[in-house]
C-alpha cells in the first residue's frame, strides 16, 4: 500500500473527520491499494492523556524518597509543602513525583533504586 497524501487537522480532506473528533483528532492519512484499486483514510486519535515530565521515566504517581540535607531548611519546607512526609526509619522525605513538579526548576532529581525497587532521589 502506498501513501499518498497526509493532510493535518482542518486542512482539506480532513476536516470533516476535525468536525466528528475534535482535539482528539491527531493526523489523517490516505492509503492506495494498487492491486485491489481500493482507497483507505486512516485517522490517529488521541484516546489517553497522562502527565509527563520531560527526562523522567518514574510514573508520574510513583512515590520517591527525597534526601534533603541538615540545615537545608527552606528545601526542607518546600518538599513539605509540596506533599512531602518523613520517613524516621529511612531518615528520608517522600513524596510522589507529580507533588515535585514544581521543585523540579529549582533543583535535579536523579535515583537509584534499592533491593526492594523503591527508589531513592537526591535532591
Amino acid at each position: 500500500m502506498d501513501i499518498r497524501t497526509t493532510p493535518t487537522p482542518g486542512q482539506y480532506g480532513s476536516k470533516q473527520l476535525l468536525k466528528e473528533y475534535g482535539d482528539q483528532l491527531v493526523g489523517v492519512r490516505y492509503r492506495y491499494d494498487k492491486k485491489i484499486n481500493k482507497r483507505y483514510k486512516t485517522v490517529e486519535l488521541i484516546v489517553d492523556e497522562q502527565e509527563w515530565i520531560s527526562g523522567v521515566s518514574i510514573p508520574i504517581d510513583r512515590r520517591v524518597h527525597v534526601r534533603v540535607n541538615y540545615g537545608e531548611t527552606e528545601l526542607r519546607q518546600k518538599v513539605k509543602s509540596a506533599g512531602g512526609f518523613w520517613d524516621a526509619k529511612k531518615r528520608l522525605r517522600y513524596s510522589h513525583i507529580r507533588d515535585l513538579r514544581a521543585l523540579t526548576s529549582l533543583c535535579s532529581l536523579s535515583g537509584t533504586r534499592n533491593s526492594e525497587g523503591t527508589v531513592s532521589k537526591r535532591v
